[in-house]
């Protein structure tokens, strides 16, 4: 059998796109100016930029629709269940333990990760626990996910089906995943998935999944300046 891994990252990765800010004006002018081309909205950036920000403020959100972007992601399980809470424009497909047998890469938290939750559901927050209970997360989760691929190898070598067999695997096992997304439904997903300083409605999202937020909205900021510049400014809601 092969030996465990036990990583505490997640990888996002921007494999195609079809989104600029030249997009989002495009589809926003049609409804006052009638057709253009793409060539006509270079003419005048600042103009641009405020029709943007015109957008965003006033919550005209059909034109970021005119956009997609799919994103390899490699995370944990648990991460994906929350994942796809986000439906409305988005598109999903996550490898199958039905049809291929998982490796064995687990994710332990690091050590900053925070552990302990203090308040009630809705109004808590995280605190950063202490040695004893970061050695014991450490220690249990190496011997809980060792344990589970051993049992789940064992049943894959007596013949039994992988869609049996994976029931034994805990959601810290790595899976994988195609996401697309539009940049309206992105920003959606990341007013909810992301802490900001900007934020005009907090947010307390579960860590793990706030790390696959960051990597996706660095990959989404390179692509439409503009509009991640109008994002913040008006508090991080999406149009």
């Amino acid at each position: 059998m092969a030996e465990p891994v036990f990583r505490s990252d997640v990888t996002v990765e921007l494999v195609k796109h079809t989104a600029s800010d030249a997009d989002v004006l495009f589809a926003a002018r049609v409804s006052t100016l009638g057709e253009q081309s793409l060539d006509e909205i270079s003419k005048d950036p600042q103009r641009s930029k405020g029709l943007i920000n015109y957008l965003m403020r006033e919550r005209h959100g059909s034109p970021w629709e005119h956009t997609s972007m799919t994103f390899l992601i490699s995370a944990p399980i648990f991460v994906f269940r929350e994942f796809h809470r986000h439906r409305a424009g988005w598109s999903y497909n996550e490898a199958s333990a039905r049809y291929r047998e998982m490796e064995p890469v687990f994710y332990i938290p690091d050590t900053d990760r925070r552990l302990v939750q203090v308040g009630k559901a809705g109004h808590y927050r995280f605190e950063e626990g202490t040695a004893e209970q970061h050695n014991q997360v450490q220690s249990d989760i190496r011997y809980a996910c060792r344990v589970a691929y051993q049992s789940y190898q064992s049943m894959l070598a007596a013949g039994v089906a992988r869609e049996v067999a994976r029931s034994v695997l805990p959601v810290g096992l790595y899976s994988s995943c195609y996401a697309t997304c539009n940049a309206r439904s992105l920003m959606h997903f990341l007013g909810l998935r992301t802490t900001h300083p900007d934020a005009k409605v907090a947010s307390c999202p579960q860590r793990e999944i706030e790390m696959v937020g960051e990597k996706m909205e660095a990959e989404w900021a390179k692509l439409m300046p503009l509009t991640y510049a109008a994002f913040n400014a008006n508090g991080r809601v999406a149009p």
